[in-house]
C-alpha cells in the first residue's frame, strides 16, 4: 500500500474551527488610506468624506480585500518574522495567518505553496469596524504529482464586524510537499 500523509490525526483536523481573531483595534482612517494606496486604487470612497458621505455607504469605507490583512501585530508581542534570522528553512509565512487553528502534522512534507484564493464580498468594512476572523479546515486531501504527494489543505475564513454583519469570506488552498 502507498504511503498516505492523510493519518486519523489529519484527518480529524476537516471541519475544525479556530477561534475568532478580533484585530485588536478598530478600523482607522490611516490604514484604509494606506491600504488604498499600496493595491494602488484612489477612489474618494477610500477617503473623501464628502464625496464618501453621498454614496450609498454615506460614510467613507475601506477596499474590499483590506479584511484579509486588517490583522496587525499588537504591542508587545513576538515579531513573526524573528525566526527567519535564525532558522534558514523558515518560509516566511508560518505564524503570519492568524486562522486560531492548530498547524496540519505534516513534518515530511516541508515546502508550502499557495494553490490559490477564491474571494466572496458582502459588505465593506467601515472606519470603527471591528473585524473578526474565524477559520475552519474545509478540506484537507491528497494527489500524486509528477513531483510526489502533495496536500492541499482548505482554510475557509469567515470576516464579520462587530454587529457580526458578514464582511466577506475567504478560500485559500494550501500546497505541502
Amino acid at each position: 500500500m502507498d504511503q498516505t500523509y492523510i493519518t486519523p490525526e489529519v484527518k480529524a483536523l476537516i471541519g475544525m474551527e479556530g477561534e475568532p481573531q478580533t484585530c485588536w483595534e478598530p478600523v482607522e482612517r490611516s490604514e484604509i488610506r494606506r491600504f488604498a494606496q499600496a493595491v494602488m486604487d484612489d477612489d474618494p470612497i477610500f477617503w473623501n468624506d464628502d464625496y464618501a458621505k453621498n454614496t450609498r455607504y454615506g460614510g467613507v469605507v475601506a477596499p474590499p480585500l483590506f479584511p484579509l490583512f486588517a490583522h496587525r501585530r499588537p504591542p508587545d508581542t513576538p515579531d513573526p518574522l524573528a525566526e527567519a534570522v535564525t532558522n534558514p528553512d523558515f518560509d516566511g509565512f508560518a505564524g503570519l495567518m492568524t486562522t486560531g487553528l492548530p498547524p496540519v502534522p505534516l513534518p515530511h512534507l516541508p515546502r508550502l505553496l499557495n494553490g490559490g484564493n477564491e474571494v466572496e464580498f458582502y459588505q465593506l468594512p467601515r472606519l470603527g469596524d471591528r473585524i473578526t476572523a474565524r477559520s475552519k479546515y474545509l478540506d484537507i486531501y491528497e494527489k500524486t504529482g509528477r513531483s510526489g504527494t502533495m496536500v492541499f489543505i482548505v482554510i475557509e475564513t469567515r470576516y464579520t464586524n462587530q454587529h457580526d454583519e458578514l464582511l466577506m469570506v475567504s478560500r485559500v488552498t494550501l500546497i505541502r510537499r
